[in-house]
């Protein structure tokens, strides 16, 4: 076969010895699209940088390389996988896409939300409460404004606090995060001053079951929510937005308020989230799927 151009994917050492083995089922797919397009697909691990400047790039997670990076990662569960040129997630098109319910068919959809809750959740999300609880799933970086979020995570606490006094605030530390001595003292000291916040280390799905509603900056804890029905207050940038109130520092209580009555049709948006918006592996348009993500790109298809 004449090869055209070159790409390279880059990966994790795992990863690239399951997809050198033809063991990764996304990869496989994409290298399939690739080559019959006239592409020769290298494997090389993330930092390799032996190549050209025509060299094209897919990059697993980590922001591309070169004008001619993509990114690609999975979306938060398998088989959906999406393709862009950002490795921050509230940059990519679906981010920026119009989201409207009324375009899905709720039938569809329906039967999509319910297969999903079971196959990840089994039968947890039919016992559901709403037990007068807010629950704030923490990330990192606890006392920074990161240039995506509209206050620093202990802010966001604060204003939970502040403009939802009559809930108890459970927040939960990342189990993948190394917190420094200052946000962990910033943290007690915080839990000390509110008897109505607690501080406690995991245990999504039971807080997930019983909570009346997610606050955080753009932990995929609130994503998981949707599937247990509980409304998304947001302090951060992120991909799954749409059907989320946004924190607006000008309008907090208005926020605090809108989300607690929030009741949006997660069946419809999670059909749109995954099943039009990104690429499931398992469907038969999963080749064409690929395609259309790269051409998007002005890759030559």
């Amino acid at each position: 076969m004449t090869y055209n151009q070159t790409v390279h994917i880059l990966l994790e050492p795992g990863l690239l010895e399951s997809a050198l083995a033809g063991n990764h089922p996304f990869i496989a797919k994409m290298a399939l699209v690739l080559e019959s397009a006239g592409f020769r697909v290298e494997y090389r691990l993330h930092g390799d940088q032996n190549r050209t400047d025509q060299t094209y790039v897919l990059s697993h997670m980590k922001p591309p390389p070169g004008s001619r990076g993509l990114i690609f990662r999975r979306v938060y569960e398998y088989p959906f996988w999406q393709i862009d040129s950002s490795a921050s997630r509230w940059e990519w098109d679906v981010a920026k896409a119009s989201y409207d319910p009324a375009a899905v068919s709720g039938a569809e959809a329906a039967r999509f939300y319910s297969a999903w809750q079971k196959r990840l959740y089994g039968d947890a999300t039919h016992n559901l409460s709403r037990d007068g609880i807010v629950y704030v799933p923490l990330q990192g970086k606890l006392q920074e404004k990161r240039s995506f979020q509209v206050c620093s995570p202990i802010e966001m606490l604060e204003n939970c606090l502040a403009h939802d006094p009559g809930r108890r605030i459970i927040a939960t530390i990342h189990p993948n995060e190394n917190y420094s001595a200052r946000e962990i003292a910033a943290l007690d000291k915080l839990e000390r001053d509110n008897s109505r916040l607690r501080v406690e280390a995991g245990g999504m799905i039971p807080m997930l079951q019983t909570c009346d509603y997610v606050v955080t900056q753009n932990s995929s804890v609130a994503f998981a929510g949707y599937f247990f029905g509980k409304p998304a207050l947001l302090f951060g940038n992120i991909d799954f937005h749409h059907i989320a109130i946004k924190a607006d520092m000008t309008y907090l209580a208005t926020a605090f308020t809108n989300v607690a009555q929030a009741r949006p049709n997660y069946a419809r948006y999670l059909y749109w989230f995954w099943q039009t918006q990104s690429i499931n592996a398992g469907r038969d348009d999963v080749h064409s799927k690929i395609a259309a993500r790269f051409e998007r790109f002005g890759w030559p298809m």
